[in-house]
């Protein structure tokens, strides 16, 4: 059982938060590190379909209007060159997605988890975790060790503690490079959805943010020449524009007001072959990084807490605990993962496969989201 355990969480992202309020629900005793300074994000959306609306509200982050989120009410897909309507693909059977200003949502996480009587240190540089006897030792970048009774590393794709327990590994470079932006929005639209508008070797996804007075954008490009992993580089908002010129319509005035962008080079990473060592797991990215080409990577962390808590909560046996979660999510993970990369390039066609592709979706649009239904409808929650 968890009543009594002492936690240590490794970072205090999406996953990290949302895994030290699960585990308060069940009585342990939980302490954040997290190496920032204070808790804070990049201005950034995310989407969050039924799946992972169904952890926050069962952690009673938020209720049945989720607060701070932005109803989608689906996906309008469009052609690069002046944004003519390709389809339009309605919102998943299985519930509503939100969008979500990824600081909001931190923000929201963050507070469930002080009111929940979280412990949380700012300015903590984990070097890694590891399994001493039946505990956790923690140890700090300045040597001091924290021992736990288990240690959960939510500490992103590029973890040390993944490492520490699957060895050295060499991410792939998917050619592809995302380019992300926020810009002030006035144009409200009363059912407000994402807008994907495909180009050759490009796409651009926008939504908006905050009951409309922000858009998001991503910008999506295959490059070759690339060799930096990681997602916070600054970027040139007229460079962003150049390799962009040629699409036309809203997604040209949106890019024409871009004064600061990030790049972020997409790596693949395989689902880690172990999750766990009996005492330390990962969870989050640091698991199952994940490409965004299914907006699943903070959902699949909201999953992988919530079934982290109820494990341990249903065994007495630490070791037999993290060993049930990881049984319990490998595989979902892996498939949606999968998923994820098979749809990288579906909008990046040329011609002549491009047109061909674009009149299968005009077709096909209506009925496109039933194929992810088995992501979407996927209710940890519901036992």
């Amino acid at each position: 059982m968890t009543d009594g355990r002492n936690i240590c969480v490794i970072g205090a992202g999406i996953g990290g938060l949302a895994a030290a309020v699960a585990l308060r629900q069940t009585g342990a005793e939980v302490t954040v590190l997290e190496q920032a300074g204070e808790i804070t994000e990049m201005g950034a959306g995310l989407q969050i379909s039924a799946n992972g609306m169904a952890v926050l509200r069962g952690l009673n982050v938020v209720g049945d209007t989720p607060e701070a989120g932005l109803r989608s009410h689906g996906t309008v897909l469009r052609d690069y060159r002046a944004g003519r309507l390709v389809s339009e693909v309605p919102g998943p059977a299985a519930g509503s997605t939100y969008y979500y200003h990824r600081a909001d949502l931190i923000e929201l996480l963050h507070a469930a988890a002080i009111r929940s009587g979280v412990e949380i240190r700012l300015g903590q540089q984990v070097a890694t975790a590891r399994r001493a006897g039946n505990r956790a030792e923690v140890e700090m970048a300045g040597g001091e060790v924290i021992t736990a009774d288990c240690a959960i590393a939510a500490d992103g794709g590029r973890s040390t503690i993944r490492t520490e327990l699957n060895g050295i590994e060499t991410p792939k470079f998917t050619h592809q490079v995302a380019w992300r932006a926020t810009i002030p929005w006035t144009y409200r639209d009363d059912t407000p959805r994402a807008v994907l508008t495909m180009g050759p070797g490009r796409h651009v996804v926008t939504y908006p943010l905050r009951d409309q007075t922000l858009m998001n954008i991503v910008a999506v490009e295959e490059r070759s020449d690339w060799r930096e992993e990681g997602w916070r580089r600054q970027g040139d908002p007229n460079e962003l524009r150049s390799r962009f010129a040629d699409f036309g319509g809203p997604v040209w005035e949106m890019l024409a007001q871009v004064r600061e962008t990030h790049l972020w080079a997409l790596f693949l990473r395989p689902v880690a072959p172990s999750w766990q060592n009996g005492a330390v797991a990962l969870l989050g990215d640091a698991a199952h990084p994940t490409l965004p080409f299914m907006a699943q990577g903070a959902c699949l962390a909201l999953e992988d807490a919530w079934v982290l808590a109820r494990s341990l909560e249903g065994h007495v046996d630490l070791a037999s605990a993290l060993s049930s979660y990881e049984l319990a999510r490998k595989d979902r993970a892996r498939h949606v993962v999968a998923a994820a990369a098979a749809n990288a390039r579906n909008f990046h066609f040329r011609s002549p496969v491009r047109e061909v592709a674009q009149l299968a979706l005009r077709v096909l649009g209506p009925r496109l989201g039933r194929r992810y239904e088995w992501i979407y409808s996927h209710d940890v929650t519901a036992g």
